[in-house]
């Protein structure tokens, strides 16, 4: 569990427009100075009238008004109807709607061919927001209905936690960029790509420290950069248990780890602490595992959740739900497993059939994953957890 001292001081907080809200963090709730709709207004293109006046279909009213949305009306004369279109308030007297499908309009007049019965097509003052309700929670993730329902109450600025700052950097003398020449042994930095875009997504600032090499003293000058102006500091790859691997030792040197392996699979090599700045505080350390599938798996179950925390996010944990398995899985790992999967058209879920962590084609043919416990086999037919890609990557 992540502790509740992590979050951001409400002194971080910042105004924001609401037109650029999107992805942040709400540090305050909103809530509406009116009711919306503000009055009584037609759901419909149609006729507003009074009930009273049509006692069977067919009856004839004269029109006596028009009334468009954002203008003006009177008070509807008894035994008239007026015409009235979608989003126009509702004139002091008629007590129905008729759309305009169900009348026949005459000269001066219309023909009402149904009864109608009051309060049909009518949306009420305050049936969507009351004045004084919060309709937005602190610790909300903006969404764009979320901005359109702030708006909607007249909130033209937002108060939002302030953007995360994240350094990121992959440790490996292997690693090249693409449009690089691929040497031998050398291989493509995806990992640099994958995570840039995952601390983009989140709505963070990223400073992209590149590729340092696998020496102990450039780890650790890389940490002591990174740690400066910026609130976490993940890296990718170099926290095995190798000669080459130099993040353990570097971050024991530079600050404190508190965490190192978990038992999930992809992404056993995971590490967790501190690296000090030089005013004495510290910077949050994640150190992912370098199989792209491993990284890519951490950083949504481990790196997203803190990062929405800190902004004072409420919702952290991803929205399971149960769907049948259309695979069998009769080996299983003694440690937590995420299978990546897809969703059928018949609603149940297929396999990727290499589930190894470094098959990066299987989290983009996939759409999500299965969280499956410890040392539990799978047979077509049963039910399992599925963790959509669309609540891990939002």
């Amino acid at each position: 569990m992540i502790s509740a001292t992590l979050a951001f001081p409400a002194a971080d907080a910042q105004s924001v427009s609401t037109f650029d809200a999107l992805g942040r963090v709400l540090a305050d709730d909103v809530r509406s100075t009116l009711d919306v709709p503000p009055a009584d207004n037609s759901a419909m293109d149609g006729y507003a009238l009074r009930c009273a006046d049509v006692i069977e279909a067919g009856a004839v009213l004269r029109v006596s008004q028009r009334i468009a949305a954002g203008g003006a009306k009177s008070a509807l004369e008894a035994g008239t109807a007026a015409r009235i279109f979608t989003g126009a308030q509702i004139p002091a007297g008629a007590d129905a709607i008729v759309m305009q499908e169900q009348c026949e309009a005459q000269d001066g007049a219309v023909r009402v061919n149904m009864i109608p019965t009051s309060g049909q097509w009518i949306r009420r003052c305050g049936e969507d927001v009351m004045n004084g309700a919060v309709v937005l929670a602190r610790g909300q993730r903006l969404t764009p209905q979320a901005l359109g329902l702030a708006a909607s109450v007249g909130a033209a600025t937002l108060r939002v936690a302030r953007r995360p700052r994240v350094a990121l950097f992959s440790t490996g003398d292997e690693l090249v960029m693409p449009g690089e020449p691929l040497k031998p042994g050398a291989i493509y930095n995806s990992n640099r790509y994958t995570l840039r875009g995952l601390i983009q997504s989140l709505g963070c600032d990223c400073t992209d420290l590149g590729i340092v090499p696998d020496r102990l003293d450039a780890t650790r000058e890389a940490l002591r950069r990174a740690a400066q102006g910026n609130d976490l500091i993940v890296t990718c790859g170099g926290v095995s248990v190798g000669e080459e691997d130099h993040l353990k030792p570097a971050v024991q040197a530079e600050g404190r780890l508190d965490l190192w392996q978990i038992a999930i699979k992809p992404g056993k090599p995971l590490a967790f602490g501190y690296v000090n700045r030089f005013d004495g505080s510290a910077a949050y350390f994640i150190g992912l595992p370098g199989n792209p599938v491993s990284s890519f798996i951490t950083f949504l179950l481990a790196v997203r959740p803190l990062l929405l925390h800190l902004q004072g996010a409420v919702q952290l944990e991803p929205r399971g739900i149960s769907l049948r398995a259309d695979f069998d899985w009769p080996r299983p790992d003694r440690r937590r497993e995420f299978l990546r999967v897809r969703r059928t058209d018949s609603g149940g879920l297929e396999l990727f059939a290499n589930q190894s962590s470094g098959v990066l084609t299987s989290v983009v043919w996939g759409d999500g994953v299965v969280d499956n416990p410890p040392g539990r086999a799978i047979q077509r037919g049963d039910a399992v957890r599925y963790l959509a890609f669309s609540e891990l990557l939002s």
